[in-house]
């Protein structure tokens, strides 16, 4: 992998991403065109989504509503989407129905989704409300009465066969990479295989993959990174090339004409790319993450080349699935198989890593081998280890007053990050201090939400949403914060899986401020390097906020502490150590001399 230069290499392979673009956009709109339109908004800039957004809104009656409850949802406004829903002059007729509970589902709203369903006459169940009644089965995880429903009506049977497939997965299908020719391994050569990566996604996922091959690079692994079948053309990047290299790090993309037209066909079709790039790179080992298909694929590829093979867990994305879903996802199909498969592939790898103790806990708890378990947690990059910014400094730089008092945070916009505690907790503490502002720097399905909630409660004139912001840009916003807050719900998801966004706050001398979750207590020593409050308590939160917006001197010690704390725990020098010893477990090395690798 050339270490030199960075930017784009290779032509950008337009004929085949126009292909896979207008494959991707075709299956969205079959699939689920209300869920196409509002993933659409979300990758358009807020400028331009939110007056279109408006306008849909003003659409009143029309279609019975569905434009306008459309709207509502981009502007985050669920409440106003079900009431939006059905709103037209004549009560709506049995085709309309099916599109409405369409529509209640992009709200989560699952209730109005199947009374709408539930209105329609037996006899008036079509295509279109078997179609819906399916997406209603699949939302709660039910992927055999998503098949059933799918499979009433011959007009649907394309849906039934692509829940089908996804069943096998769930079932536990192993991908064929077709034949393969063995080769002798390059010594010290690791190949990556990831779901995204920069420069097209800046995710904390991306960034620890980044952090990964950046240390083991210049620990002397020869490393390669290939990144999923159709991305990032799939996310909407129609120019993306063929590789990118970032800070001397080479991302190879898997773009075929066509992805596989289910999820069978495309867990083959990643195999045999996959394998293809086996054969040219011929690796000592292979190393992939979360979640469990990429291992299925890497695990048939493994075994077909003879290979060692690692498996990050990074996270429990069915607990995600089911943190914004009723209680009862937790025991569907959905859950169930996708939890056995995350179990098995963690079994069958010759390696697991995983990024702290609780999740080492849950990993033991499924059956892993604690030999074969090591724990790399996140870490800080090159960016956060010089002195940080002054907190003048990154006001200046980001045009903030310096007077003002700015609590905040720098991470994904979901509804389990508990960022409505946070609005609400500014909301209370508003009266007290004037200069109080809320900053919150980054983009997620929630964002919208938050903006609404601000001006419910009064506050939209103190809150700063920025969207999305580089990395480069990141460190500025955490340095220009005065408290750093991570106000996570108490989930399944958030007890066992710590975020990166506290380590780079302790890392740039923010005293943080966390819910008392097992994950994030690993992060945050209270007293020490922050504060911990209680789950789901505003008025906690609010209290601890003043206690260290009162405090300019206990601000500086807590910050000053984490700081000392990230920088002789959370590095990904101090990761690459772990890294080598596990490689070495598994009969790898890296190449003597070899602090720089080559592409072959």
């Amino acid at each position: 992998m050339t270490r030199a230069g960075a930017g784009d290499t290779g032509r950008t392979p337009w004929f085949t991403n126009s292909l896979l673009t207008l494959q991707t956009v075709r299956g969205e709109l079959v699939q689920d065109p209300v869920q196409f339109a509002l993933q659409l908004s979300r990758r358009l800039p807020n400028a331009v989504s939110t007056p279109l957004a408006r306008l849909l809104t003003r659409a009143g009656g029309l279609g019975h509503g569905v434009p306008a409850a459309v709207g509502h949802q981009i502007l985050g406004d669920d409440a106003a989407a079900r009431r939006a829903g059905g709103s037209g002059g004549t009560v709506p007729g049995p085709r309309t129905r099916p599109l409405l509970a369409t529509a209640a589902l992009g709200s989560g709203d699952e209730s109005a989704a199947e009374q709408w369903l539930d209105r329609v006459p037996a006899a008036d169940r079509g295509a279109s409300w078997q179609a819906a009644a399916a997406r209603l089965a699949l939302y709660r995880g039910d992927l055999s009465g998503a098949v059933a429903r799918a499979r009433t009506d011959p007009r649907t049977v394309g849906l039934a066969r692509r829940l089908e497939a996804e069943q096998r997965v769930l079932l536990g299908y192993r991908p064929d990479p077709g034949p393969v020719r063995q080769g002798p391994a390059v010594g010290g050569r690791v190949l990556h295989v990831l779901n995204s990566s920069l420069p097209h996604t800046a995710s904390g996922y991306a960034q620890r993959s980044h952090g990964v091959l950046t240390a083991l690079a210049s620990a002397g692994f020869d490393n390669h990174a290939v990144t999923r079948p159709g991305y990032p053309v799939e996310v909407g990047i129609p120019w993306a090339r063929r590789r990118d290299v970032v800070d001397g790090i080479t991302y190879t993309r898997l773009l075929p004409n066509r992805l596989a037209a289910d999820a069978v066909g495309r867990l083959d079709q990643y195999a045999r790319l996959l394998s293809a790039e086996v054969e040219r790179l011929r690796p000592a080992a292979l190393h992939t993450t979360t979640h469990f298909t990429n291992a299925l694929v890497v695990r048939s590829v493994a075994e077909a080349h003879g290979l060692p093979w690692v498996y990050e867990v990074r996270g429990q994305r069915a607990d995600s699935w089911a943190a914004t879903r009723a209680a009862a996802a937790r025991e569907s199909e959905y859950y169930r198989g996708f939890s056995e498969r995350e179990a098995e592939l963690s079994r069958d790898a010759d390696a697991v890593v995983t990024l702290g103790e609780n999740m080492r806990g849950v990993l033991e708890w499924n059956g892993v081998d604690p030999r074969r378990l090591y724990v790399c947690p996140n870490a800080v990059a090159g960016a956060f280890l010089p002195a940080p910014p002054s907190r003048e400094e990154a006001r200046a730089h980001l045009g903030l007053d310096a007077a003002d008092l700015v609590v905040g945070t720098v991470s994904s916009v979901v509804d389990y990050e508990g960022l409505d505690l946070l609005v609400q907790a500014v909301a209370r503490l508003a009266p007290r201090y004037p200069r109080l502002r809320l900053r919150i720097v980054g983009d997620g399905v929630a964002l919208p939400g938050l903006r609404l909630l601000a001006a419910q409660l009064g506050i939209a004139e103190r809150c700063q949403f920025t969207g999305r912001v580089t990395s480069a840009e990141a460190r500025w916003n955490h340095a220009a914060l005065d408290v750093f807050v991570v106000p996570r719900r108490d989930l399944p998801v958030t007890r066992s899986v710590t975020p990166m966004k506290s380590v780079e706050a302790s890392a740039s001398a923010r005293p943080v401020v966390a819910a008392d979750l097992p994950a994030l207590a690993e992060l945050v020593e209270d007293g020490v390097t922050g504060r911990l409050v209680a789950p789901d308590d505003v008025g906690d939160l609010a209290a601890t906020l003043v206690g260290l917006l009162d405090d300019p001197a206990l601000r500086r010690r807590l910050g000053d502490a984490g700081r000392r704390w990230a920088l002789s725990t959370r590095t990904w020098e101090g990761n690459a150590a772990t890294y080598t010893r596990m490689y070495a477990d598994l009969g790898v090395g890296p190449t003597e001399g070899n602090a720089t690798s080559r592409e072959s």
